[in-house]
């Protein structure tokens, strides 16, 4: 695994490609370089998946993890989430919030290990060729800042 780093707007073609590999529905180039243009988004990535995630006013949600096929249970998207934790703790961030599909096991088992839990379902979110699924609402108390 290659170690995290920032992404920029530079970055959009490749980050639309790890999306594309990770999702069904996936996000354009130019949907990620238009969020990647606002001051609030940050965008964190290695050579097989990226977090792409807003701080703003206190808080931080992740807007989307993306991590492809092949490379899950690597370890990658903890490192993303801990990274984009730990940018989110030093730009001031208290709490952390994101939106997972309530079938995804995997994702539950990393962001309940994280420290995130349930605060809310939205019924039917996500749109699937077999069907609409719940998202689960989950967020988290981040650590002060060192």
């Amino acid at each position: 695994m290659t170690t995290p780093r920032r992404a920029s707007i530079e970055d959009a073609h490749e980050l639309a490609a790890l999306h594309a590999a990770a999702f069904a529905q996936p996000w354009s180039a130019s949907d990620l370089a238009a969020f990647l243009s606002r001051p609030v988004c940050h965008a964190i990535t290695t050579s097989n998946g990226f977090v792409l995630f807003d701080i703003a006013d206190g808080e931080s949600e992740i807007l989307t993890l993306a991590v492809a096929a092949a490379a899950r249970r690597t370890g990658i998207a903890r490192a993303l989430m801990q990274a984009a934790m730990g940018l989110a703790v030093a730009e001031g961030a208290q709490t952390m919030s994101l939106e997972v599909a309530a079938d995804n096991a995997a994702a539950l088992a990393l962001y309940r290990d994280l420290g995130f839990g349930e605060i809310g379902r939205r019924r039917r979110y996500y749109q699937r060729a077999d069907g609409e699924m719940d998202a689960l609402v989950l967020a988290c108390r981040l650590p002060p800042p060192p």
